[in-house]
């Protein structure tokens, strides 16, 4: 970590306090974590601190810890269950044990031309929520209306919370990691009714398996001739 991003860590943690954790991260990031409580009065205190001045929010994502640090998603070949999965090579990761939702925060300062990941946590289980900071910055209206759709954060006090990619009657938050490949439902056009309906998806659930690429020459000769490589 260089000194320009130890000497703004420093004056964060004296801004946010005890409440604000600093969180391993790569060499170059700098990150906090921060309560779900507090989380609006410290991105206010990022933003207005003439210090920091985190003006601009550049994102916000949603997250799911389910089955984090699990082997399966740390190999190099195809999983048990046929997916093949991405792997760490920096060597980071590890497990988790605390609450499943979070939301991560991209800040930047253009003042100081510095960045900041900020880190919360969702209080509740089977409803995640943290309070919205649509108030703080106007850009986190649909950044919370897409991690609404996608993972099921609500977001208490947002202006407008609906669906933002999703249809109106979509079932589920498709970027959960528990939820099914094949979906809940499935939509067509009824003639009789005059109108798209739902059903229960009817796709025959299977493994998908990863197709090989081979980077080698072994199989030169065959793709010459058309044959498929394996």
């Amino acid at each position: 970590m260089s000194e320009r991003n130890e000497a703004l860590a420093a004056r964060i943690q004296a801004r946010l306090g005890e409440h604000a954790v600093r969180r391993a991260a790569l060499p170059c990031d700098l990150s906090f974590d921060v309560p779900a409580e507090g989380l609006v009065e410290a991105l206010t205190m990022l933003r207005d601190d003439p210090t920091l001045r985190f003006e601009i929010l550049i994102d916000v994502a949603g997250v799911d810890y389910l089955d984090y640090g699990r082997s399966e998603w740390r190999t190099s070949a195809a999983s048990a269950s046929g997916f093949g999965r991405g792997v760490n090579r920096a060597g980071l990761g590890g497990t988790h044990d605390g609450p499943r939702f979070a939301a991560v925060y991209q800040l930047l300062s253009v003042t100081h031309n510095e960045r900041l990941t900020v880190r919360a946590f969702c209080t509740g289980t089977e409803e995640p929520s943290l309070p919205s900071v649509v108030g703080v910055y106007a850009g986190a209206n649909w950044f919370e209306r897409e991690a609404f759709d996608l993972f099921g954060i609500l977001f208490h006090g947002h202006p407008d919370l609906r669906r933002l990619l999703t249809d109106y009657g979509f079932i589920g938050h498709p970027f959960r990691k528990d939820f099914p490949l094949e979906g809940h439902v499935e939509v067509r056009y009824d003639e009789a009714k005059g109108r798209v309906v739902y059903e229960p998806v009817q796709i025959t659930p299977r493994t998908l398996v990863p197709r090989v690429i081979r980077d080698d020459n072994r199989y030169e000769a065959a793709l010459k001739d058309g044959r498929p490589n394996g």
